[in-house]
């Protein structure tokens, strides 16, 4: 090859490179722009959903019999359904994901189940919504009391008798020790109304969304998992005073090179999703024990909880490291 051909086949290579970084960054905005406009359309949903909501949360506080309260339990149940399958189509139009999800052929919407998943992004609500909505009870959240100052939101939250919890440190408990308990009863009480008609409870038993530094500022026994926070789960089921039987271990698989943001979901740069949802039994001893007075009941419970995230990590780790 003479100088002038290594010279040509150079700028060639050059200009491959050069063309295939300009086609990355173009999808990239394109992902963005159409990370955008879901959002956007997501917004405009919201705001004319919510005036509907507020309305029959309104109502709800006047007509204080029990059957009324059902019924207009209900219509709000309904209204939030709406709105969570109006934002699937618009996430359809954008994202354009290919599902694979397995595990949700024999569920029921008559029965009460508690709902955990592998936490990686702010999708991951999304996603959740997207195989469960219409499929099993409408997904609540324990939220924290701070949060119902969100706009739009956190009246919607209330308005749906999504629980809100004011937990209390050590360092306050110690000096009030009336407030001891006094967290546990406040959301068991905003959870008498889920008895009205079946639930479904959502809690990420890792507290946190997972990511590498997290993961070795842990030091977690799991591959692809930050530690269970137990008493998460624990508190839930007791708040829940047994009408949780049912657990729903619900595993996320995004694709590996795809960035893990709510942007990146709604654009479509995640087009490929695999969701496995495994049902579960409850025991009936783990909503009986108190967690943090009880060592014995905290020793069996972590234990319970870390071979099912044991389970979960070989799991992951199966079906992410072919």
């Amino acid at each position: 090859m003479t100088e002038t051909d290594t010279g040509h086949a150079h700028s060639l290579w050059v200009a491959c490179v050069f063309t295939l970084i300009l086609m990355t960054t173009v999808m990239t905005l394109w992902h963005k722009i159409r990370g955008a406009l879901a959002l956007l359309g997501i917004l405009v949903n919201t705001l004319l959903l919510c005036l509907p909501l507020y309305f029959f949360a309104l109502l709800r506080l006047v007509l204080r019999g029990e059957k009324a309260q059902v019924v207009l339990s209900r219509i709000l149940v309904f209204i939030a359904e709406t709105w969570i399958g109006i934002n699937n189509a618009i996430i359809g139009l954008t994202s354009q994901v290919k599902w694979n999800i397995t595990g949700m052929e024999s569920l029921d919407r008559d029965q009460w189940y508690l709902v955990t998943c592998n936490h990686q992004s702010w999708a991951d609500i999304l996603v959740l919504q997207r195989i469960s909505n219409r499929r099993i009870p409408f997904l609540k959240f324990f939220l924290k009391q701070e949060l119902i100052k969100v706009p739009l939101l956190g009246l919607a939250w209330w308005a749906l008798d999504f629980p809100f919890m004011k937990r209390f440190s050590k360092a306050e408990i110690e000096k009030n020790p009336s407030l001891k308990g006094k967290d546990l009863e406040t959301t068991r009480k905003a959870c008498e109304k889920f008895a009205y008609f079946p639930t479904s409870v959502m809690n990420f038993f890792e507290g946190t969304r997972f990511d590498a530094e997290k993961h070795a500022k842990q030091q977690s026994p799991y591959k692809h998992l930050l530690k269970p926070k137990a008493g998460g789960a624990a508190f839930t089921l007791n708040a829940m005073s047994g009408h949780l039987r049912n657990l729903l271990d619900v595993t996320i698989i995004y694709p590996p090179e795809a960035p893990r943001s709510l942007l990146a979901f709604l654009g479509g740069a995640m087009n490929d999703i695999d969701v496995i949802v495994q049902q579960r039994v409850i025991p009936a001893w783990a909503s009986e024990g108190d967690y943090e007075s009880d060592p014995e009941f905290r020793a069996r419970f972590q234990q319970w909880i870390g071979e099912l995230w044991a389970e979960k990590d070989a799991l992951l780790t199966s079906k992410m490291d072919r």
